[in-house]
């Protein structure tokens, strides 16, 4: 029986129109699947379905969504990378994936909150690696904020005015959980994950309900150390006034990518 797939035109050039086809006319997919943006049911011979193919260097992996959660499309990660995309596939535990380009020991911690800048409230996000991140191919000394700043990143001295826009990078969020951090691919090519969370990650109704209004997100990284995990959002603002003082704070802001 004929499957309710949506298979996109970038999807399609990666498997190739024949399997494409067998997908589209049941041969190769499945009727129930679990949907790999929101993790409940879905069935592709009921309801509208998406293909989601995950590529890494060497290998890839092809999911199924809901079409409501997030359109066919292809995310391309790094190799090692990829793994937590088949643990967020099957469900596995875990909510920081190794940021591409970046040391296999060191992994993004990412904490959601409301920041108030200038009176008004912002959705933000804190991203802290776990570990000092050197340049790839170098074992020197923690330098996560410098490649930031060259990716176009702005220091933050105080909170006083929310950081400019950052082109071509977004926040992905789907089906009101956050999945990932995208970035110019290279070459001018597509966008791809600089952070992908293993499972989404739950939002506040607050912080979704901001982010849906302003439809951007304000992106604040420091290095490890600098922040820790704040339970209140006065005292990670209270963390983030001190990283800006101590000049260990970039930030960038982001427009948010799905609902």
């Amino acid at each position: 029986m004929p499957r309710m797939l949506d298979v996109s035109e970038d999807v399609r050039a990666e498997i190739g129109d024949e399997e494409a086809e067998r997908l589209l006319t049941g041969d190769n997919s499945p009727g129930s699947y679990d949907c790999t943006s929101c993790r409940t049911p879905g069935d592709s011979e009921q309801e509208r379905t998406s293909t989601v193919l995950f590529v890494g260097e060497e290998t890839a992996v092809l999911a199924f969504a809901h079409a409501s959660c997030i359109p066919s499309q292809v995310v391309q990660v790094a190799e090692d990378q990829l793994q937590g995309a088949v643990r967020s596939i099957t469900g596995g535990e875990g909510d920081a994936a190794t940021p591409s380009g970046r040391p296999e020991q060191a992994v993004l911690g990412v904490t959601s909150g409301l920041v108030l800048i200038d009176g008004a409230l912002h959705p933000a996000l804190v991203v802290e690696p776990t570990a000092p991140i050197a340049r790839p191919g170098t074992t020197g000394p923690d330098q996560f904020l410098e490649l930031l700043v060259e990716q176009g990143f702005q220091s933050v001295h105080d909170l006083s005015a929310a950081p400019e826009a950052l082109p071509g990078w977004s926040v992905l969020l789907a089906m009101g959980k956050l999945h990932a951090v995208l970035q110019p691919g290279a070459n001018g090519g597509g966008q791809v994950a600089w952070w992908q969370a293993h499972q989404p990650l739950q939002v506040t109704e607050g912080w979704r309900a901001e982010a849906s209004k302003s439809s951007r997100v304000l992106v604040f990284a420091a290095p490890v150390g600098s922040i820790g995990q704040q339970p209140r959002e006065d005292l990670l603002r209270d963390a983030l006034d001190k990283a800006a003082a101590n000049g260990r704070l970039v930030a960038a802001a982001m427009p948010l990518a799905g609902t």
